[in-house]
């Protein structure tokens, strides 16, 4: 008899359960077409051995490769990111969930992920890896991409609708009857960032409201640009009485600023923000903000991604999430003339 101190291989349980080493790969990864008594052997027999499955050698047994990557664009601070830390921990978590291996990837264009190891890719953006999208899709590996309604590819993409979420920041900020609005965006080369400020700015056109150049600073999403947007708005003799800041990051920041300055927040002047990171409400002002939801997008990629590896699903998943005004202190009317 077989030594049980030895390292088991599937092999042994497949002997012992009488079954061939596929009926225990089934069983393993909880295909349902198993009979219940073959299922109940080779449960013994795991049990006997204490038998832990080889990832690797269950990928090669059922032909399914259950490693996804992810790729998220390289940027100073990544892991100082809500962004980027919330999109993680929802693939984590959804992995986990799903019995999934992960393979993290920082990347830009010049530094692809290797897909040897993985049977589909999950992209948070694809900000500079449109290419190496487009020679996934060639090579038949599935893809998902998060925030980015991609129309070109055959690739499923779980997205934000960020102009929606522009749109209600002007929105909520005209209703409080503010009209010298200003806005600091986020990197405009991304879909999310310019597509929240054209819904913020053509919201503000409708209402027959100007948003003249100066109001306007063309960020990067840091708090270093923040702040000096801060400067520039509020070195006018005409500054704006309310900002919409394209992230929490540059919108604390913003009003970090303005207390040091003197202003009051939101009676001089009146702040929103985008994203509903926890940080929103341990600062001196819970800030106002457009909350949306990172996490559920990320889970929902991975359930995407999934289901089409495991061939449960031939079409690509596209859905667009709706952002939700959160409305703390940091916004109030405009009662000046």
């Amino acid at each position: 008899m077989r030594d049980k101190k030895k390292r088991a291989s599937i092999t042994d349980v497949a002997k012992r359960a009488k079954v061939s080493i596929t009926t225990v790969s089934r069983v393993i990864n909880s295909v349902t077409t198993v009979s219940s008594r073959n299922r109940a052997k080779v449960e013994e027999a795991i049990a006997y051995y204490k038998f832990k499955p080889n990832v690797n050698a269950q990928r090669l047994a059922t032909g399914v490769n259950n490693a996804i990557g992810l790729v998220i664009p390289g940027y100073p601070g990544i892991f100082y990111s809500f962004y980027a830390i919330e999109l993680i921990r929802g693939v984590g978590h959804a992995c986990e969930t799903l019995r999934l291996d992960l393979v993290f990837h920082i990347s830009n264009a010049n530094n692809p992920i290797n897909t040897h190891n993985v049977g589909g890719v999950i992209f948070a953006d694809i900000i500079e890896n449109h290419t190496h999208v487009e020679h996934l899709v060639h090579m038949g590996i599935p893809c998902v991409i998060i925030n980015n309604k991609v129309k070109d590819l055959d690739v499923g993409y779980i997205a934000i609708d960020n102009y929606s979420g522009g749109k209600q920041a002007a929105e909520y900020l005209f209703g409080l009857g503010h009209k010298k609005i200003a806005t600091i965006t986020g990197t405009l080369t991304t879909q999310a960032a310019l597509e929240r400020f054209n819904g913020f700015k053509e919201y503000l056109d409708q209402q027959g409201v100007l948003l003249p150049d100066e109001y306007i600073y063309k960020g990067d999403y840091s708090r270093r640009c923040a702040r000096l947007a801060a400067e520039e708005f509020f070195g006018r003799q005409d500054p704006p009485t309310a900002v919409f800041a394209a992230s929490d990051e540059m919108a604390l920041e913003l009003i970090a600023y303005l207390l040091e300055q003197g202003y009051k927040v939101p009676d001089d002047v009146s702040v929103i923000g985008f994203d509903d990171n926890p940080a929103c409400l341990y600062g001196p002002v819970g800030l106002t903000t457009i909350r949306q939801p990172l996490f559920e997008m990320a889970d929902e990629s991975v359930r995407a991604l999934h289901a089409i590896l495991q061939g449960k699903s031939k079409k690509q998943k596209h859905k667009v999430l709706i952002p939700d005004l959160v409305i703390r202190e940091s916004c109030a009317p405009h009662t000046k003339a």
